[in-house]
């Protein structure tokens, strides 16, 4: 049995789902779950991995304007 990781985020915790758990639920592979909990009660939201088409495009934007992300993150924006 392998540990799973949660990541904090603003809305919730994200959970990277293992490859054959993402099978058995009949997700797609590579998918998070973000889980929100309140009133004692747990909710999740499974979000598909980007799109090899989304992919370029991040990469594109990201090569485009790196200068400026890093300067933004230099400042703590």
């Amino acid at each position: 049995m392998s540990a799973i990781t949660l990541q904090k985020s603003e809305r919730g915790w994200i959970i990277e789902l293992p490859d054959d758990f993402a099978e058995q639920i009949g997700v797609e592979k590579g998918s998070i779950a973000v889980l929100y909990g309140g009133d004692g009660r747990i909710e999740s939201e499974i979000i598909k991995p980007p799109s090899p088409e989304l992919e370029k495009a991040i990469e594109r934007i990201h090569e485009k304007y790196k200068d400026t992300f890093a300067e933004m993150k230099r400042l703590g924006d």
